[in-house]
C-alpha cells in the first residue's frame, strides 16, 4: 500500500477535498486502484448532528455513515464506494481507545497521547486502506486527508501520527501534499510568505512536503515557484498551481496540465502510465441546450445541497445540457419566482422552518405542470400537498409539525428512540418499482438500492385514500412507500431516498436524469 497525505495550511477552505479528490482521479486515469480516508479532528463521532448551516451538507455512505461532504466528492471523482471506516474523526479515536482502556487491553498502562491515541489512528488508517471499494478491485494506493489547519491543536495527534508512518514506511511509499494559500497583490504578484510560514509550522512538527499545492485565482510564475522552492526545499517542479476553477470536474485537467502526476508517479515510485481521457472527454463536453431549476430550499447556503447541485451537473452532462440553478428562500420566495422556470426542485431537511413554502411550490409545480422533482422531505410533502388539496385532507400534516391528520408519521422503529446520532433509517435499502411506472422507465429495472436518511414515513392507514384520489406509490420497500409520482404528462416525481448521493459524471441518477430532460422537453416546447 502506497500512502498521499494532504494536509493545509494557512486558512480552512482551499479545497483540500477537491485536491485530494483530483489526485485520486489523475492515478485513476492511469490505471490504479485507488482509496480515500478524510480525517476529521472534531469530537463528534460522526457528521449526524451537525447543523448544516455551519458545517454543510451531511453525506450518507451506503452502511449508512452520515460523514463530511468531502467524502462525496471522493466517491463522485473516483466512482467508488467508502464506508464509515473512511471517515475518521477524534471522537471515533478516542471512543475506541477508551473501550480498549475499560477492556485491559493495555495491560494496567497508562494510556496517553502518544503512543495509544496515535497508534490507534495509525491502525484506523491502515484498516480502512485495505477495505474494497471497488468490487473485485484490491486497493494501491490510498488518499489521506488530514482535516483542520496546520497548527491547529485537535489535528496535532493526526500530524503525529502521519509522521509516525512516514518514520516506518520506505519513503517510496508516501506522498506528503500541502495545500496553501498564495494570494496575488493588486499589481498581480504572489505572495510566497503564507506559504513560506505554513511549510515552517509543518516541518515543526517532523514533516517535510513533497509537494505544495498553491490555491490562486491566477497561475503562479516559474519564479514564484523557485522562490517557494528555495524557501521551503521542494522541487519547483512539485510546486503545483492550482488556480480557482469554473467547475470542479477541471481540477483534474488544470493539475494534469501543471504535471502534479508525473510529480506524484516518480515520488510514489510507480510504473509511468498514459492516461486514459474518457473522463475529461465527458466533463468537456458541449453544452446544446440550458435550463434553469429552482431549488426552494430554506438553509440558503449551497454546501448544503453539494450533492444536489452535483447530480444535476451529471444529469446534464449524460444529456449536454447547462442546469442553471436558483435559489429561492422556503419561507419569503414569490409563486411569480417560479414562472419562469424550467422545473422545480424540493431538498431534504429537517424542522418546521419553511414548511408551507415549500408545499406552495409543490402545489404551483402540479398545477402549472411544471416538472418537479422532491427528495426525502420534498416526498414527504408532495403527499401532504395532495392529501390536503386534492384527497380531501384539508388538515394533512406530518407527525414532525404538529398537530393534524399525520398522512407522514414517525416510523415505527423510531418512536422510542432518544439518541439523535446515527439512529434514523440510514444507508442502503432496497426498492421494488412498479411496472408500467415513470420511476420503473427511468431506472430499467423491478429492483434498485439507493440511500436513505430520515424518521418519518407516509402513514399506512392513509395510503388507500390518497391512492384513490389519484397519487401513485411506484415504488415500495415492503410496507414502506419509497416513490410517488402522478399520472399527467408533466414529470412529477418523488422519492424517499437521496439519488445524489449515488449519482457520479459517469453513472448519473435516473431520477435526475428523467427530470432534466423533462426540464428540457417542456422549453423546447414552449418556446415553439
Amino acid at each position: 500500500m502506497k500512502y498521499i497525505v494532504v494536509t493545509g495550511g494557512v486558512m480552512s477552505g482551499l479545497g483540500k477535498g477537491i485536491t485530494t479528490a483530483s489526485i485520486g482521479r489523475l492515478l485513476k486515469n492511469r490505471g490504479y486502484a485507488v482509496t480515500a480516508v478524510k480525517i476529521d479532528p472534531y469530537l463528534n463521532i460522526d457528521a449526524g448532528t451537525m447543523n448544516p448551516g455551519q458545517h454543510g451538507e451531511v453525506y450518507v455512505l451506503s452502511d449508512g455513515g452520515e460523514v463530511d461532504l468531502d467524502l462525496g466528492n471522493y466517491e463522485r471523482f473516483l466512482d467508488i464506494e467508502l464506508t464509515s471506516a473512511h471517515n475518521i474523526t477524534t471522537g471515533k479515536v478516542y471512543r475506541e481507545v477508551i473501550d480498549k482502556e475499560r477492556r485491559g487491553d493495555y495491560l494496567g498502562a497508562t494510556v496517553q497521547i502518544i503512543p495509544h491515541i496515535t497508534a490507534q489512528i495509525r491502525e484506523s488508517i491502515a484498516n480502512a486502506a485495505t477495505l474494497q471499494v471497488t468490487p473485485g478491485e484490491v486497493p494501491e494506493i490510498c488518499l489521506v486527508e488530514v482535516g483542520g489547519t496546520v497548527g491547529d491543536i485537535e489535528s496535532m495527534p493526526f500530524l503525529e501520527a502521519v509522521r509516525e508512518m512516514r518514520a516506518e514506511l520506505p519513503k517510496e511509499d508516501m506522498a506528503l501534499v500541502h495545500v496553501t494559500l498564495v494570494p496575488a497583490d493588486n499589481m498581480g504578484d504572489h505572495k510566497t510568505k503564507p506559504t513560506q510560514h505554513s511549510v515552517k509550522a509543518l516541518r515543526e512538527l517532523g514533516l517535510q512536503p513533497d509537494v505544495i499545492v498553491g490555491r490562486s485565482d491566477c497561475i503562479m510564475s516559474a519564479s514564484t515557484k523557485r522562490k517557494i522552492s528555495a524557501f521551503t526545499d521542494v522541487a519547483s517542479k512539485a510546486v503545483i498551481s492550482a488556480i480557482t476553477a469554473p467547475d470542479i470536474y477541471l481540477v483534474p485537467m488544470e493539475m494534469e496540465k501543471e504535471g502534479l502526476a508525473e510529480v506524484i508517479t516518480e515520488q510514489l515510485h510507480l510504473k509511468v502510465r498514459e492516461p486514459e481521457n474518457s473522463w475529461y472527454t465527458l466533463i468537456n463536453r458541449e453544452s446544446t441546450a440550458r435550463v434553469t431549476i429552482a431549488i426552494v430550499s430554506k438553509y440558503g447556503i449551497e454546501d448544503v445541497y453539494i450533492s444536489i447541485k452535483e447530480s444535476l451537473k451529471h444529469a446534464g452532462f449524460a444529456l449536454a445540457t447547462e442546469v442553471d440553478i436558483r435559489w429561492l428562500d422556503a419561507e419569503t420566495f414569490s409563486c411569480d419566482e417560479l414562472a419562469d422556470v424550467d422545473g422545480i426542485l424540493v431538498p431534504g431537511g429537517f424542522g418546521q422552518r419553511g414548511i408551507e413554502g415549500k408545499i406552495r411550490a409543490i402545489e404551483y409545480a402540479r398545477t402549472h405542470g411544471k416538472p418537479y422533482l422532491g427528495l426525502c422531505l420534498g416526498f414527504q410533502l408532495a403527499v401532504i400537498e395532495f392529501a390536503r388539496n386534492v384527497a380531501g385532507i384539508t388538515d394533512a400534516t406530518s407527525e414532525e409539525m404538529g398537530p393534524g391528520s399525520h398522512v407522514i408519521a414517525i416510523l415505527p422503529e423510531q418512536e422510542e428512540v432518544e439518541d439523535l446520532g446515527g439512529t434514523m433509517r440510514l444507508g442502503n435499502c432496497t426498492a421494488d418499482l412498479r411496472k408500467g411506472t415513470r420511476v420503473h422507465a427511468l431506472y430499467d429495472t423491478d429492483t434498485i438500492t439507493e440511500r436513505h436518511r430520515h424518521r418519518y414515513e407516509v402513514n399506512p392507514e392513509y395510503i388507500g385514500q390518497l391512492e384513490d384520489a389519484g397519487l401513485i406509490f411506484s415504488g415500495t420497500c415492503g410496507p414502506r412507500m419509497e416513490t410517488c409520482e402522478l399520472d399527467q404528462d408533466a414529470f412529477f416525481l418523488a422519492t424517499q431516498f437521496h439519488p445524489e448521493f449515488k449519482s457520479t459524471p459517469t453513472r448519473p441518477s435516473p431520477p435526475y436524469v428523467g427530470f432534466v430532460q423533462a426540464c428540457r422537453e417542456q422549453k423546447i416546447q414552449n418556446q415553439e
